[in-house]
């Protein structure tokens, strides 16, 4: 895997280091099969969906964990009796995919409908982390002014 030094850029920017140790880390070479298949959907300003084709499986083979900033889909497929294929093209073999949810970034519905596993996500802020407008010329709580901090001679 190959890793960038982004330092050049943290001397210019504010709390984006979880960005980058993100890109870093990245997982994208952790399934180079690509099974089982995906798509994410924006479905809103803050609401996405996470879709995984799993032919084969039942809802009760599938696990999803939510920890975190992170969501584990995770299927094991038991075939208690074994056909006697003559071709198999259709994989169902145990797989456990990984994905980085961002901050505040909540499952809230789960559906499973025609083999295809779909799993919505909304991003919730907290009021007080919602950006708000400060008036100009406002005091702070108590009506003091500003705080001026004076610098420190030298001995």
């Amino acid at each position: 895997m190959r890793n960038y030094d982004f330092s050049p850029l943290g001397r210019s920017t504010l709390g984006v280091d979880r960005l980058f140790d993100l890109i870093n880390n990245s997982e994208i070479f952790e399934f180079p099969d690509g099974y089982p298949p995906y798509d994410i959907i924006r479905t809103g300003d803050e609401s996405y969906r996470v879709s995984l084709a799993l032919a084969g499986f039942s809802p009760e083979q599938v696990t999803i964990t939510a920890q975190q900033n992170r969501l584990t889909i995770a299927g094991n497929k038991r075939d208690t009796d074994k056909p006697d294929y003559i071709y198999r093209s259709i994989v169902a073999r145990p797989f456990e995919r990984h994905f980085s949810l961002a901050d505040h970034v909540e499952a809230v519905g789960v559906t499973f409908e025609n083999g295809l596993l779909q799993i919505d996500l909304v991003r919730k802020l907290p009021a007080a982390l919602k950006p708000r407008r400060i008036q100009i010329g406002t005091t702070p709580a108590g009506g003091k002014g500003p705080k001026v901090l004076e610098a420190t001679k030298a001995a």
